[in-house]
């Protein structure tokens, strides 16, 4: 089981403000952030969760060579709907509106956005509608 996952980012100050705003549909929130001076990295870092646990971070460090995927769990399709509306709002690229996605089961719905860096961050509810 994934405890957390960490990527870095081109530009922290506006990544963080990003994800702030997208993932908040998601009812994920800054939950910790390390500033560059205590981080063994030397690059700032923020933590995003819920319930109080940072699981999604995003450090300082550059672009990554190549865009990663990450899916956030939504507790349901308006959550999904809210997260594509946010995150195209925040300055995100479109890679996917809100539907289904019956190839992966029939209740696999999902919107795909893509980040400044060009992560490629999908929002998934698999509840039926």
């Amino acid at each position: 089981m994934i405890d957390h996952v960490g990527y870095a980012v081109s530009n922290y100050e506006r990544a963080k403000e990003f994800y702030a705003r997208a993932l908040a549909p998601l009812g994920y929130e800054i939950i910790m952030e390390v500033p560059a001076e205590t981080n063994p990295s030397g690059f700032a870092a923020a933590g995003f969760g819920a319930d109080g646990k940072p699981d999604f971070w995003i450090g300082g460090e550059g672009k990554l060579e190549y865009p990663l995927h990450v899916a956030i769990v939504a507790r349901d399709r308006a959550a999904v709907d809210a997260f594509h509306r946010e995150a195209l709002a925040a300055g995100a690229r479109d890679n996917g509106a809100p539907g289904l996605r019956t190839i992966y089961h029939p209740n696999y719905y999902a919107a795909f956005v893509l980040d400044a860096d060009g992560h490629n961050i999908e929002a998934v509810c698999h509840k039926p509608g």
